[in-house]
């Protein structure tokens, strides 16, 4: 969706219980998560690279301020929420771009969920010790 006074692209990303929010606007590179840091929120490499592949595949890494709010879940669910939402963004902004982020695999949102725990057991697929006798 285009933010028609400020000329911001957001879109939303989610990934196993995490969700972004997430807003493009023609800049720097200046990048903010939840109004902190982009090194400070994600410490280590793995999860800023993650975060980041979809301004990488485009090659728009120093053209957008990227500013993200995100909840829910761990550091890899949200690394991966900013990743969808930064993707989904950058095709609202440029439809041409889709070609790049679809063969990256950046426009699928991964729909692996946690198993629930089962009642009268001691997780998802523990049992129990069977006792014959």
């Amino acid at each position: 969706m285009i933010d028609p006074k400020t000329q911001e692209y957001v879109a939303t990303g989610r990934r196993k219980t995490s969700t972004a929010r997430v807003r493009l606007v023609s800049g720097s590179g200046k990048f903010s998560v939840n109004g902190r840091a982009f090194d400070n929120y994600f410490p280590t490499d793995n999860l800023r690279t993650l975060a980041l592949r979809p301004l990488a595949a485009t090659e728009s890494l120093a053209k957008f301020d990227v500013r993200v709010n995100v909840s829910g879940g761990g550091p890899v669910g949200q690394a991966g929420a900013v990743s969808l939402g930064i993707a989904r963004a950058l095709l609202e902004q440029d439809v041409n771009a889709k070609a790049s982020l679809r063969g990256a695999g950046l426009l699928t949102r991964d729909p692996r969920m946690r198993e629930r725990k089962k009642y009268g057991q001691p997780g998802a697929r523990k049992r129990f010790q069977f006792s014959k006798r």
